[in-house]
């Protein structure tokens, strides 16, 4: 059975004894929708001796652009590093993209992890088969789809983690879609909206009083492109403007203000435009444009998603700073991608580093109170090495948090 969940109170919402009248109602009848990437009313203030951020643009300078493909940065800029070892870029090939959603019906279908603590649990439950140009290998609790480039996505049913959480929902279906809302005690509503084959495409809050605030919307481009092809963004690699060690920063060597300006801090290079969850998930240059924190204080023994115990109070900076950024804007989304050595293979791995993902987010809820609408978790397996060795490592087996609001809102 899962650990009960303390109850979490929406940010924004009015806390246990907060004085009437303390945030600002809306016009009556008109519950105002916070949409994607809305800036606060008022900037937070910065505690005393934290790191400067780099400075924003300001009307009338000119913003750091990325280089052209093929030119080098400008002059005492870092060019960021190749985003894995291999050096690719992409996500699956534009030739298995149009089959995966073929494979991805099955998500919804899928039951959940019971019994297993271990990749050796796992892969005794897989099942494979060849749908079209790419290998469908079905586990339990997640899809694993192989192109004939062998390369990898990987999808869960995005409620299952509520769900795990311990949190009871109700289901409705209809016009393709599914509807899942979670409610908790204080009366907030989490709503959850996947389409037949358990994508997400839309998920809100409403408080108590019917306000809603948009936290991922999730649905795509209708540009004729063929399902999922689009979702591989190829971007020029950005320049690097600050070190890099404030760029990903270690959380190890990190205090709570370098962690809150590092999740906090704007995008170092132009967002184009506004970008799907699943574009940010498997885009490795888009990603690159938020800063990121390596929690290196948590780390995985081999084969395992399980954290240690008495790891996880090592979290508790982490979800602090999470918790204080949800104070100042409640829709924030952020990414928690999980990591792997180089030890094992491709399959395991992804499904290994996906688990680890979950692992944090679901202790960051439980523990922490950081309310999982505003988590979403990916694994990428050992495609980014922190550590180059193709030995065991432990630094390799970690998870890493990563702001991405500004790429779904398209915000610079």
């Amino acid at each position: 059975m899962p650990r009960p969940v303390p109850p979490i109170i929406a940010p924004g919402a009015q806390q246990p004894g907060q004085q009437p009248g303390a945030r600002t109602q809306p016009a009556p009848g008109q519950p105002p929708t916070v949409a994607p990437g809305q800036p606060p009313a008022v900037a937070p203030g910065r505690a005393p001796g934290a790191p400067v951020p780099p400075p924003a643009a300001q009307p009338g300078q000119t913003q750091m652009a990325p280089p052209a493909v093929g030119q080098p940065p400008a002059p005492g800029q870092q060019p960021l590093p190749p985003p894995d070892r291999q050096g690719r870029r992409g996500g699956i090939g534009l030739g298995g993209a149009a089959a995966i959603g073929l494979g991805a019906a099955a998500i919804g279908g899928i039951m959940a992890t019971q019994g297993a603590d271990r990749i050796d649990d796992v892969r005794s439950r897989r099942e494979e088969r060849r749908e079209g140009d790419v290998t469908i290998i079905r586990e339990p609790g997640r899809t694993i789809i192989r192109g004939d480039d062998d390369r990898y996505v990987i999808q869960r049913d995005e409620t299952q983690r509520f769900r795990d959480l311990g949190y009871q929902g109700r289901t409705e279906r209809g016009d393709g879609e599914t509807r899942t809302v979670f409610e908790r005690p204080d009366g907030t509503r989490v709503v959850t909206v996947t389409d037949e084959s358990g994508r997400l495409i839309r998920r809100t809050r409403f408080d108590r009083d019917g306000r809603e605030v948009v936290i991922i919307d999730n649905r795509r481009r209708d540009d004729g492109r063929p399902r999922f092809a689009e979702d591989v963004v190829v971007l020029p690699p950005p320049p690097l403007p600050l070190p890099r060690e404030r760029y990903i920063v270690d959380a190890e060597r990190a205090d709570e203000n370098l962690i809150y300006e590092t999740i906090t801090a704007p995008p170092i290079a132009a967002i184009p435009r506004r970008y799907t969850l699943d574009e940010v998930r498997y885009s490795p240059d888009l990603r690159a444009r938020m800063r990121s924190v390596d929690i290196d204080t948590v780390n995985f023994d081999s084969g395992s998603w399980q954290v240690a115990q008495g790891q996880d109070q090592k979290l508790a900076i982490i979800a602090a700073s999470i918790r204080k950024a949800l104070e100042r804007s409640p829709n924030e989304v952020f990414l928690v991608e999980g990591h792997t050595d180089a030890v094992g293979n491709d399959v395991d791995n992804l499904s290994l580093s996906d688990r680890r993902a979950q692992s944090v987010g679901e202790i960051l809820t439980r523990d922490f109170q950081v309310p999982p609408e505003n988590l979403t978790t990916q694994g990428y397996g050992e495609q980014y090495l922190k550590v180059q060795t193709q030995e065991a490592s432990r630094e390799n087996r970690r998870v890493t948090l990563r702001r991405i609001t500004p790429l779904l809102a398209g915000q610079n």
